[in-house]
């Protein structure tokens, strides 16, 4: 057995639905956890996934062909507060969505 890794990966909730069957299909073990993201504080969705070395570059490849980032629009408030009706916040496109994937050693794993 290659030595194995824990995959963190962060997802958006929209990509969560492809994400999710596609690691099925290829027969990855996954465990989803609800999250939600600093900045928007949108809904995201963590998988905790203990992947083999050899299986690395397969799940890199399934995130990236199934999280897609896309801008969205955003009303920015100013850092000082003004008088009600003062400013009127213009929508500003920011990136959302694609994936983040953290790999962490493991030092033991079991299945039960």
């Amino acid at each position: 057995m290659s030595p194995v890794k824990l995959a963190v990966c962060i997802v958006h909730n929209r990509d969560k639905g492809r994400v999710t069957d596609e690691l099925i299909k290829a027969g990855f073990k996954f465990t989803v956890i609800g999250s939600t993201g600093g900045f928007l504080r949108e809904g995201n969705t963590t998988i905790l996934i203990g992947v083999e070395e050899t299986e690395i570059q397969l799940l890199q490849k399934l995130l990236a062909q199934n999280c897609k980032s896309r801008e969205q629009l955003v009303n920015v408030m100013p850092f000082e507060a003004a008088p009600p009706g003062a400013f009127i916040p213009s929508p500003v496109k920011v990136p959302v969505g694609g994936a983040v994937m953290f790999l962490l050693n493991v030092e033991q794993f079991h299945r039960f």
